[in-house]
């Protein structure tokens, strides 16, 4: 009852993790221009409402890849929701079971996919960065087959290591690596290492990539978050193919930003894309993901979904993306916010708030139904009604 909206629990996350998990968390990359242009983008867009509708019957359901979700939203992959809360990774995916949308394991989960499996159960996605090793790679993807995963989303946006230097200041890494700073930081959050780092402590030890290859997990040298993961800059659009290959279910890009590569991605067999800048952590430079999603949506034609991800923080953010010709968005932080506060019962209050407010908007514009939602809704306030040109919005 405390928490009324997404920031009520970004305010009470910060105060009850450490610093630089937190960071991790919440911020972006270099000066974080990304970061404020994904959030920039969706203020920039008003919403323009109609009356005397009968909106008594709004219903926010929608069938995306074969499944039935109760409103266009699913959990992106975060690979911290593991440092949120204890077994975060499982307490997310319970929550996103019991609201009826999917949840997404991200390679860099501390928690293994199979037990996210065993114990939550609900839609599964597995999100798959692919190694330098690519048979290491592959083996993951055979892992989620025989799991249970219903899609496999490859993010293609991380060729080469971002440049996040609040990590290094704050010198939380993963495994974790213990100096004076981190150590001070830990201690001023009594909540915290009692009831997370001491738990893992005492039954499975000091927190790892679990869904990493025992040999790679065991040779992982402790960097700033982020930086521990191996990646490969030698990426084509054939190894999206040989994926296309060997996985026999929903396959999804993740990081397209551009109508081209949305086109190759499809050419190479993606069943659906998501529009994304990696929550403003990668090019500090890059377009607004609500900026992009125009141009894709007209290149793709309606061939296969177009999810959006990127700074969903409350139900009009929702509506502004389905406006623009989104089939639904993706949230990350928000949910990892809920989690740290309150486990389980935290990610199922975010996810109710915003299913909540989504219904609200849609009463308020006249849109009883999602099919109705277009961008007669959209003002943009560079005197624009409908969708402007990409850019200009």
């Amino acid at each position: 009852m405390h928490y009324l909206n997404i920031d009520d629990y970004r305010q009470r996350a910060k105060k009850k993790l450490p610093r630089g998990l937190f960071e991790f968390v919440h911020r972006g990359t270099e000066d974080e221009l990304a970061l404020r242009n994904n959030r920039a983008a969706f203020e920039r867009l008003q919403l323009v409402p109609r009356t005397l509708v009968d909106v008594s019957g709004r219903e926010a359901g929608v069938e995306i890849f074969g499944k039935r979700w109760s409103f266009p939203l699913a959990v992106a992959p975060t690979g911290a929701a593991g440092l949120m809360w204890y077994q975060g990774e499982v307490a997310l995916a319970k929550a996103a079971a019991a609201a009826g949308i999917p949840f997404t394991v991200a390679t860099g989960s501390l928690t293994s996919m199979e037990r996210v499996a065993e114990e939550a159960g609900g839609n599964l996605w597995f999100q798959l960065y692919i190694w330098p090793d690519k048979r290491a790679s592959y083996a993951l993807v055979e892992r989620a087959e025989r799991a249970g995963y219903e899609a496999l989303v490859v993010t293609m946006d991380t060729a080469v290591t971002s440049n996040r230097e609040y990590n290094v200041r704050n010198g939380f890494t993963i495994p974790f690596r213990f100096s004076w700073k981190n150590i001070l930081d830990v201690v001023r959050h009594p909540g915290w290492m009692l009831t997370v780092l001491a738990r893992y402590m005492l039954t499975t030890g000091m927190p790892q990539y679990e869904n990493y290859p025992a040999e790679m997990r065991s040779s992982i040298t402790a960097q700033p978050m982020g930086k521990a993961m191996k990646k490969t800059d030698s990426l084509t659009w054939d190894d999206l193919k040989q994926l296309r290959e060997i996985w026999p279910r929903t396959l999804i890009v993740k990081g397209i930003l551009d109508p081209q590569d949305a086109l190759a991605a499809m050419e190479a067999g993606a069943d659906g894309i998501i529009v994304s800048n990696h929550g403003g952590r990668m090019l500090d430079c890059s377009i607004a993901p609500l900026h992009a999603l125009p141009a894709i949506v007209q290149a793709v034609k309606g061939r296969v979904p177009v999810l959006l991800d990127g700074h969903i923080r409350r139900g009009s953010d929702i509506v502004k993306a389905l406006a623009l010709g989104a089939t639904a968005v993706l949230a990350g932080r928000p949910t990892l916010y809920g989690v740290a506060v309150a486990g389980e019962q935290g990610a199922r209050h975010v996810l109710k708030l915003l299913h909540e407010e989504l219904l609200r908007v849609m009463g308020l514009v006249g849109r009883p139904k999602l099919s109705a939602i277009d961008a007669s809704c959209l003002f943009s306030v560079d005197g624009h009604s409908g969708p402007s040109p990409r850019g200009n919005l």
